[in-house]
């Protein structure tokens, strides 16, 4: 039989589970009678535990925010599925703050699981290999992240503080419309009111965000990821690209996504993209093997032209 501490562990993990649980249930669960369940209520109470009491015909038990994060239960399934999140988000770049944080947490759950789980978990995590490069250290502070969650969430304008690509340093204001997790990297995009365009910004880049007084309204129907997809296509970078590509936009997004290129789908549909350079463009034609005519810049036909010979070559040895 049970003891009384593991059935009050045992509450606090029902309890976590989230909702409002009737005593009834809880009761049941824990195979004891309503007034045990209460005296195991209290104990969650003298721990600290923010445990919250709902009167009335549905009333029951529920967590509620305290100022502190209480004792923390988690299944085998639980467990696993928080640690290969740790790994994911270390691997992908899209930790926040630093990986230090990422790497403490998951020591934590290591440290406090049962010799058996934590074999069992060490198994799946020394035979996991990844296909992709780990990503870049360019997680965003943790602050500034939350703060500007909190802005899209209630509509409220941010201050920020950037740094651009080139160095330069400027503060401004934004709407912001939303977060989006792209290529290793968090984005921000929203209105900055000052020049009434759309603006997407790194969250790495930015040193610090303040909340502003006041509320604004979003566009109907806006998305953040089809904005962020549109700002990095049409970024500022030293060459121009315009194509006409016989083929549809379904076709061409195989091998020029929505984070490099805009399309204009016709029967020669208008391909633009900025790029800072042009050497990677002429294999990524060849792979289309679609039909295309080369508007500019002028450089491009050359690079095209030049593999087109040692493709050639190579095809004669």
């Amino acid at each position: 039989m049970p003891r009384p501490t593991a059935r009050v562990l045992t509450l606090l993990e029902l309890l976590q589970s989230g909702g409002l649980r009737t005593v009834a249930e809880l009761a049941d669960r824990l195979g004891v009678d309503e007034r045990t369940v209460r005296r195991y209520v209290e104990h969650l109470v003298d721990l600290d535990v923010p445990v919250e009491s709902v009167r009335g015909r549905y009333g029951g038990y529920r967590l509620a925010s305290g100022y502190r994060m209480p004792p923390l239960m988690l299944s085998d399934d639980e467990a696993l599925a928080v640690l290969l999140g740790l790994v994911a988000g270390r691997r992908s770049g899209l930790t926040t703050a630093t990986n230090t944080a990422g790497e403490t947490a998951a020591a934590k759950i290591r440290r406090v699981l049962p010799q058996r789980l934590g074999g069992r978990l060490d198994a799946v995590l020394g035979s996991i290999a990844f296909t992709a490069p780990e990503g870049e250290p360019a997680a965003p502070d943790a602050t500034v992240l939350l703060t500007i969650a909190d802005a899209v969430r209630h509509h409220r304008p941010v201050s920020i503080r950037y740094t651009a690509r080139d160095g330069r340093h400027s503060e401004r204001t934004l709407h912001p419309y939303g977060l989006v997790a792209h290529s290793g990297r968090w984005y921000v995009t929203g209105t900055d009111p000052a020049i009434e365009e759309n603006r997407t910004f790194r969250l790495d880049r930015i040193a610090s965000a303040r909340t502003l007084p006041g509320s604004f309204d979003s566009p109907e129907g806006i998305d953040p990821a089809e904005l962020v997809l549109k700002g990095l296509a049409t970024a500022a970078y030293r060459y121009e690209v315009t194509l006409r590509i016989r083929g549809t936009a379904e076709q061409i997004r195989t091998r020029l996504p929505a984070s490099v290129a805009l399309i204009e789908e016709s029967d020669w549909s208008r391909v633009e993209l900025r790029v800072e350079r042009l050497d990677w463009l002429p294999g990524v034609l060849a792979l289309l093997d679609l039909p295309f005519v080369i508007e500019r810049p002028d450089e491009l036909r050359g690079l095209v032209a030049a593999l087109a010979d040692r493709l050639k070559n190579s095809a004669l040895r």
